[in-house]
């Protein structure tokens, strides 16, 4: 698969991936919670608010990771590779590949490489090797996915990091004396291959895991019909300026047509957060109960001041 050095992009007709020219500097911020570091894990992904340089505070609640977007603030989304090889990593936004601008899928394609230990932020929607049109927090029905008629998935960014394939080890080259005598066996076994051949192949018989597909494809149904629906989303992610954002094309061949990691990170108004009881409000402080008679002595008379 191609990719793009600046991290790498990938299109579906050249396979292109985005690697980058230069490493974004990690920013210190301390964050409610951070997503479990594992030695499985290839990536580390944090939103960073760009106004400020900052990273967003990250919450979990039921199962799933929060951050609290402002309305109109631009946003990168920073990706270290933690591996001593290369990574491919597909970034999805509202549902959509911010590189092909296509229904986003957990597939090694249109994707940003990144070397061992690399970091980058990825600023905005790939418009080119060039350039890119920032992603801002917008209002739902501002967001690109929206107005390109598929507000099915907005508030979620997701990113599917797939491992480089290690390079096969050549078989041994044998003289032609050693050929030959290797080639003995393999010749009477292709006669008994082709008598094998020959006789015709039984059905193979049901597998009861394919038997139990419409079983669980009904229990699927009917966990879905008993859900609660989800809270709308209030915020989406709008394409914005474009800005300069340099890009050239890699080879990169995945080991897997699987991801290794997937990372989801949900967002949300931090107002629309506290509603859905991701974040906790804030307790007022407690008041003391008021007085009737606040200009009152509370005692005797006292002594004067001492000489």
């Amino acid at each position: 698969m191609h990719a793009i050095l600046s991290p790498i992009a990938a299109s579906s007709s050249k396979r292109r991936s985005l690697q980058a020219l230069a490493s974004l500097a990690l920013l210190a911020s301390s964050l409610v919670v951070s997503l479990p570091a594992q030695a499985s894990q290839l990536a580390d992904v944090q939103i960073i608010d760009r106004s400020s340089g900052q990273r967003l505070p990250l919450y979990y609640h039921q199962g799933e990771y929060w951050v609290a977007g402002q309305p109109g603030s631009s946003y990168a989304v920073d990706i270290k590779n933690r591996s001593r090889g290369r990574i491919l990593a597909v970034l999805s936004i509202d549902g959509i590949n911010a590189i092909s601008g296509q229904a986003a899928a957990a597939v090694p394609d249109d994707g940003y490489v990144l070397g061992s230990r690399q970091q980058w932020a990825i600023q905005g929607w790939r418009k080119s090797d060039q350039q890119v049109a920032a992603f801002y927090f917008s209002h739902s029905e501002d967001s690109y996915a929206a107005r390109t008629g598929r507000p099915r998935d907005i508030g979620v960014i997701g990113v599917a990091v797939f491992r480089e394939r290690e390079p096969q080890p050549q078989p041994p080259i044998l003289r032609n004396s050693e050929a030959q005598k290797s080639a003995t066996p393999a010749a009477e076994a292709s006669g008994a291959d082709s008598a094998d051949r020959a006789a015709p192949a039984m059905p193979p018989p049901s597998s009861p895991a394919t038997s139990a597909v419409p079983h669980a494809s009904v229990a699927a149904e009917s966990r879905q019909a008993a859900a609660p629906a989800p809270v709308p989303p209030r915020l989406g992610t709008g394409h914005g300026a474009l800005e300069r954002s340099v890009t050239r094309t890699t080879e990169f061949h995945s080991a897997s047509s699987s991801p290794a990691q997937i990372i989801r990170i949900r967002y949300d108004s931090y107002a629309n957060l506290v509603a859905q009881g991701v974040i906790r409000a804030p307790q007022p402080a407690v008041q003391p109960a008021p007085r009737p008679f606040p200009a009152s002595p509370s005692g005797y008379v006292p002594d004067p001041p001492a000489y």
